[in-house]
């Protein structure tokens, strides 16, 4: 898999990408991610590649030609499956989505900042706007790592117990249920009998309905 991120701040994304699960996936050859800086398409010898929004108002929005004469160059070379911008306005982000973008072989995503991308970049190249929750960032370095990071765990071979990614929350429409691991009794309290009785129905019975009881009474949304 191949992941293309265009940014006017990509050192933001070198951190996230250099440690755990992505280093990991990158190393084994799993997936490729691609850091391209903005800065390089300047619309002059200034190296200016936003300005102030037409009609007024506060802040700075990411120009059309540079982020245009990025796209293009890389859509020169690759066929990607989706260009997603991430943008609070863009439909949220989820486990299904994650799911459906580690199945496609090439992404490219286009990270706004300051007050955003000039329209017609997203009329013309992007086909997702994606949001990570209905808040506002700086800028969408920060989301996109978080989208990164949720596709790239689902590759197969990113984690070495690949039932773990299956079983994780919202993978089945539930919450996960409680886990627990040694010492069996800490501090009084005890892990549940059933977990260590090695009867797989019944422990996997016993998380199912953890699994209800957990979503009904904190995400009742989910059930609907």
């Amino acid at each position: 898999m191949r992941i293309d991120i265009i940014s006017c701040a990509p050192a933001l994304l070198e951190s996230p990408f250099a440690h755990s699960i992505v280093k990991r996936a990158i190393d084994k050859g799993l997936v490729e991610i691609n850091l391209h800086d903005l800065h390089k398409f300047p619309i002059n010898k200034h190296g200016q590649i936003d300005d102030y929004p037409f009609g007024g108002g506060g802040g700075m929005v990411l120009r059309a030609e540079p982020l245009a004469a990025c796209i293009r160059q890389l859509q020169a070379t690759v066929a990607y499956d989706h260009v997603l911008f991430m943008t609070p306005d863009g439909k949220r982000f989820s486990q299904d989505m994650a799911n459906q973008f580690s199945l496609c072989g090439n992404l490219l995503i286009v990270c706004g900042h300051y007050k955003g991308i000039d329209q017609r970049i997203r009329d013309l190249f992007i086909t997702m706007d994606v949001s990570i929750g209905d808040y506002v960032l700086t800028g969408g370095e920060l989301a996109a790592g978080v989208v990164v990071d949720a596709i790239v765990r689902l590759l197969p071979g990113a984690i070495s117990d690949e039932v773990s990614a299956l079983t994780d929350s919202f993978q089945d429409g539930l919450l996960g249920a409680p886990v627990y691991t040694r010492p069996a009794e800490w501090e009084g309290m005890l892990v549940p009998e059933v977990l260590t009785s090695g009867d797989t129905p019944k422990i996997e019975a016993w998380r199912f309905d953890k699994q209800v009881e957990k979503t009904t009474r904190l995400r009742p949304d989910l059930l609907q």
